[in-house]
């Protein structure tokens, strides 16, 4: 998994878009008054001329829009030929993506479909658009929260290693401690210290509470003598960056569990609409 300032500049292409924004606009204001005109010479019925021609547009964007994700298993035939940049591609699986369900809705006169089929098509058509949407505003916000909120970056991956390493440091060191030092280890952190935990208290405060959590160092700290302050210090630095990294792991799981929603039944949904193609087009 990219790091958070690989994965901002990467996700945040969509919102510098202002040519995709307009063009996308233009399309929509094209898609109304045409729906418009045909509603006024016919009804427009997912079988007739107007509903299939909708239908056909949206086809052809939902297609468009996926395979965005093929071009990135794909990078040395769209290099060789000239395919798009990463960009392009990014802001037409985005733009084209959203399009598509609005044409959908056009497809089928904006009535409730028929047929098992029909709602299992329908309502995956949603749901991808819809999962896209909130995919965007995740894949803006959560990068933005972890860089400005945290001093730590981090791989989703290695989290769990490091969480480890930080445990065996902040025993090490509290075993050497004096007692008092021991007795606090054991009592406020040796449960936090034992493995990631992630929580989701920090999609609302980055930090965890920590301002909360640290009166407990304030209040022992105020009791210890200079060497045992020092060692104080070095444990609540080795809790807090603790905290940061279950912070890291949490939002980006929250990304990683998005793809999960997202990903396969975009596949799905593309085998349903290629049945759907078949059955309209060759009965």
């Amino acid at each position: 998994m990219k790091s958070v300032t690989e994965s901002k500049e990467a996700r945040l292409i969509w919102i510098r878009a202002k040519g995709w924004y307009k063009l996308t606009l233009i399309a929509i204001v094209v898609s109304v008054l045409a729906y418009t005109a045909n509603h006024f010479l016919a009804e427009i019925e997912p079988g007739n001329i107007w509903g299939l021609s909708f239908g056909t547009a949206a086809a052809l964007l939902m297609l468009g829009a996926s395979l965005y994700g093929v071009r990135r298993r794909m990078m040395k035939f769209v290099t060789k030929y000239r395919l798009g940049s990463g960009k392009a591609w990014l802001n037409f699986h985005v733009y084209g993506g959203t399009l598509c369900l609005l044409l959908v809705f056009m497809h089928t006169g904006f009535r409730l479909p028929s047929g098992t089929f029909n709602w299992i098509l329908w309502l995956s058509t949603i749901w991808v658009v819809v999962s896209g949407i909130l995919g965007i505003a995740l894949q803006k916000w959560i990068p933005n929260t972890l860089s400005s909120g945290l001093d730590v970056e981090v791989l989703y991956d290695r989290v769990p290693e490091l969480v480890e390493e930080l445990r065996k440091k902040a025993e090490k060191l509290s075993g050497g401690a004096s007692i008092p030092i021991q007795k606090f280890y054991n009592k406020h952190l040796a449960l936090a210290m034992t493995g990631v935990q992630p929580r989701m208290v920090y999609c609302i405060d980055i930090t965890g509470g920590y301002q909360i959590r640290r009166r407990r160092f304030d209040y022992i700290g105020a009791a210890l003598s200079e060497e045992d302050s020092k060692n104080l210090e070095e444990l609540e630095s080795i809790y807090q960056t603790k905290l940061a990294l279950d912070a890291h792991f949490t939002l980006q799981r929250v990304l990683r569990l998005w793809l999960y929603a997202h990903v396969p039944l975009s596949v799905a949904l593309m085998i349903l609409l290629a049945l759907h193609l078949f059955a309209v087009y060759y009965y």
